[in-house]
């Protein structure tokens, strides 16, 4: 089974979510801000997604310059913030096999640990 994280190292929840999954060798990890996701990768979130704003993060202290530079019209304005910024990612993104899960949400780290213990 591929398994893979997108997370941010020096983000604290990110690494209490990759502890708590249990996140080891088996992983392919992506730190955000050292590799910046590509379009590609944004293109395949959107895949399990249909949503670029779903993978926005709301918190992000540069979000609301970026959109008043950058107001929203469309889904997809929100793939060119994605791709501007790391920070704009909700994180952590964790791909394992066909399965995207966003966000640390309690029910997604718990739908996490339920996939991988399949």
């Amino acid at each position: 089974m591929n398994k893979k994280v997108y997370y941010l190292s020096t983000c604290d929840t990110c690494k209490r979510i990759m502890k708590e999954v249990g996140v080891d060798d088996s992983f392919e990890q992506q730190d955000i801000k050292t590799t910046p996701v590509t379009e590609e990768q944004v293109e395949n979130f959107y895949k399990h997604t249909n949503n670029y704003e779903a993978l926005i993060n709301k918190r992000a202290r540069k979000l609301k310059d970026a959109l008043t530079e950058n107001p929203i019209k469309e889904d997809g304005d929100y793939k060119k913030l994605l791709l501007m910024d790391y920070t704009f990612l909700k994180r952590p993104v964790f791909e394992i096999g066909d399965q995207l899960f966003v966000g640390n949400a309690k029910k997604t780290v718990e739908a996490i640990i339920e996939t991988l213990n399949k």
